[in-house]
């Protein structure tokens, strides 16, 4: 059976995309530009995206992303913003605010919570993963939390996990499993780390980063049944 699940937040126990939207949609009420649509929220998913993969290919900072898909989105949009990193700060504090569990995550979090211990390993900021962690309830599943701007590594650098596994103690990796969405975050970093890689793919995508994935599910709850079924 499995020791330890090392749970990725976004885009796993929690919806970002509904997150995002609501973050950015309120953001661009504020600075009172209303005529946004699903198609200019895609495009600014898009440029969020990219920022990110630059960060988990260690080649921008966090502060870099942060502010610079804004800027590089209102520029693109002809969006007026007098202080793109204030826009970013009240954007943080709204997707602490705006969270939505995927598949009763909550409620599989606690059931597991006996059985196995869990941990939260992300690359979100500070202030929007303990708010979201808190009001959701799935805080008080874990064991811990590890949060890259708390440790000074992203997902999914070689750093960042032995700094986890230096405080979670003495463990075998091979009864250790990360559970996430992002191959080039989640299970790049578990293929480093020598630990047992679940793909949660639930739009079934192709794996196309060239990673090695230990079991690829649809649905969270099939991460119960894995528990048991590994030995």
């Amino acid at each position: 059976m499995l020791d330890v699940i090392l749970w990725d937040v976004d885009g796993t126990l929690l919806d970002f995309s509904k997150s995002e939207r609501c973050g950015l949609e309120a953001g661009l009420r504020e600075i009172g530009f209303h005529r946004y649509d699903d198609a200019m929220l895609k495009r600014y998913a898009q440029i969020n995206r990219r920022y990110w993969e630059a960060l988990e290919r260690g080649e921008i900072s966090k502060t870099e992303v942060l502010v610079g898909r804004f800027r590089d989105f209102f520029r693109q949009e002809g969006i007026p913003c007098a202080d793109v990193e204030a826009f970013n700060a009240a954007y943080q504090r709204r997707l602490g605010e705006n969270f939505f569990e995927n598949e009763d995550s909550v409620a599989l979090c606690r059931r597991l919570h006996e059985r196995v211990r869990q941990y939260v390993v992300t690359n979100g900021t500070v202030e929007a993963q303990r708010a979201k962690l808190e009001g959701s309830g799935l805080g008080a599943c874990m064991d811990g939390v590890f949060i890259s701007d708390e440790i000074g590594v992203e997902k999914p650098g070689a750093g960042f996990f032995d700094y986890v596994f230096r405080q979670i103690g003495a463990v075998e990796r091979s009864r250790v499993m990360i559970v996430g969405d992002s191959l080039t975050s989640d299970i790049l970093g578990g293929n480093r780390a020598g630990i047992l890689c679940c793909w949660y793919n639930p739009r079934g995508l192709e794996n196309t980063a060239g990673v090695r994935v230990d079991y690829e599910i649809r649905r969270l709850q099939e991460v119960e049944r894995l528990c048991a079924e590994i030995v």
